[in-house]
């Protein structure tokens, strides 16, 4: 597949207005490649997200909920947070925001994806990570304005929430769909497998009684 060409727009005049902590906007007039102009586009500047799929030895999931004010609604989400300036990776980050929130720690870490909640509207990627043989290493260290359960799912109940639209964040529903098919595809493999290694067998047997048959 060839690649996508690069075809920026060019910014003729950027302001902000608003730098907040959790809300930082420019405002920006652009010019696109043909030459129209947009006098008022929007951009949302955050600093990199994290995300992670834990596991435990036991092969549980480990999940939280939390109110979110936006929907007015609790949901089931994966671990995740900020990267602070003091972070020295993602995987730093993610490490630290689930020993924070959850108590869990350790284990075998893999980042899975790289994604972004709004391409049009977002500058920042969320690191999408997977960690497993995951333990509990110490009670949660949460922050005042933090309010969450932490809640240990079978593989099962979290495919089911999935399925039935129980996990609404897209930003924690895509690595765990990846992680499902990636899953999925590899027990079906390893079925494969067992089974032509079957097949093997059950034909050397038959040769067996073959060359024993014309003996």
């Amino acid at each position: 597949m060839e690649k996508s060409k690069p075809r920026p727009w060019k910014v003729l005049r950027s302001e902000y207005v608003a730098r907040e902590p959790w809300f930082t906007v420019r405002h920006e007039c652009v010019e696109l490649p043909g030459g129209a102009r947009v006098p008022d586009y929007y951009v949302f500047e955050y600093p990199a997200w994290v995300n992670v799929i834990a596991i435990t030895r036991d092969g549980l999931f480990v999940m939280i909920d939390q109110y979110r004010h936006g929907l007015g609604r609790t949901d089931y989400e994966l671990a995740a947070g900020v990267c602070d300036p003091d972070d020295a990776s993602p995987l730093e980050a993610a490490r630290r925001e689930l020993l924070e929130e959850t108590g869990f720690g350790g284990g075998r870490w893999r980042e899975t994806m790289r994604i972004c909640a709004n391409p049009a509207t977002h500058d920042n990627f969320t690191h999408c990570f997977v960690a497993t043989g995951v333990e509990r290493l110490s009670p949660q260290h949460l922050e005042a304005t933090e309010d969450l359960r932490v809640h240990l799912m079978t593989r099962d109940e979290v495919r089911g929430l999935l399925e039935r639209g129980g996990i609404v964040q897209a930003l924690m529903a895509a690595p765990l769909w990846r992680y499902f098919a990636e899953s999925d595809n590899a027990i079906g493999a390893a079925r494969d497998t067992d089974n032509g290694a079957d097949n093997e067998i059950d034909s050397a047997r038959s040769d067996d009684r073959g060359n024993a048959s014309a003996r």
